[in-house]
């Protein structure tokens, strides 16, 4: 079992930025890789961006450019910057560990919202 506990979200102006954390905890020798959600009201879930233990990280098309995905191994944390933030990025954050084909641990969830 993995455990997630996210944190680092908040109030923005758009233009603005954030960085999202995610300590992670228990089986963490499980891991293949981290990724990082989001939930907007009305919007499909969408894999933002993820991070694998081997190979290249992933970017959604709307935020290539703008987010970078990270890990600190030593500290078991991933973490989320996002820059150039923009009123569509509102949402709720999640943080999720996949540990066989899909992910299957998921965080608690923190909320960005971007005021224009």
């Amino acid at each position: 079992q993995v455990h997630l506990v996210e944190s680092g979200g908040g109030l923005v102006q758009a233009g603005g930025s954030l960085r999202l954390s995610c300590a992670v905890s228990g089986s963490i020798s499980s891991i293949n890789a981290m990724g990082w959600y989001r939930q907007a009201p009305g919007k499909q879930f969408e894999l933002v961006a993820a991070i694998p233990s081997g190979g290249s990280t992933y970017y959604a098309d709307s935020v290539k450019g703008r987010f970078t995905i990270s890990r600190d191994n030593a500290k078991n944390t991933v973490y989320l910057q996002m820059n150039s933030l923009k009123s569509n990025d509102t949402a709720v954050y999640y943080c999720a560990a996949k540990s066989g084909i899909r992910y299957d641990n998921w965080g608690q969830g923190t909320q960005v919202t971007v005021s224009s």
